[in-house]
């Protein structure tokens, strides 16, 4: 079915890490769409997906990420695809507020191992 969704009318509103804020806007097998907020100085534990690739896009902020031990630098109005199996992890050190859309095909959903 059909859905107008948003961060303010979204399938889901969840929190993870430290403080930070999700919400679902498409939430498939086949494909995951979510909004993220992160606030200043905050990150998420390094990991991996076996079968999912991400596509991260910078709304609000800019963030950096780390992947297979490389740093990369995406600012608002960009964004950086990661393919399945490579460790990353992403970290907002600024002192603002970082946004951005996360879509990972298939679903992270019972994918994902910390390290």
């Amino acid at each position: 079915m059909n859905k107008v969704v948003s961060k303010y009318n979204s399938l889901k509103h969840y929190q993870w890490g430290s403080a930070c804020d999700g919400w679902n806007l498409v939430e498939d097998e086949s494909l995951s769409v979510k909004q993220e907020r992160m606030p200043a100085g905050s990150s998420e534990e390094l990991h991996y997906h076996q079968r999912s690739q991400q596509f991260f896009f910078i709304l609000k902020g800019i963030a950096t990420f780390e992947i297979e031990d490389k740093i990369f630098e995406v600012k608002e109005q960009e964004g950086l695809h990661i393919k399945a199996g490579l460790k990353h992890r992403i970290i907002n050190n600024t002192k603002a507020d970082l946004e951005f859309i996360l879509s990972s095909q298939p679903s992270t959903i019972n994918d994902r191992i910390n390290l």
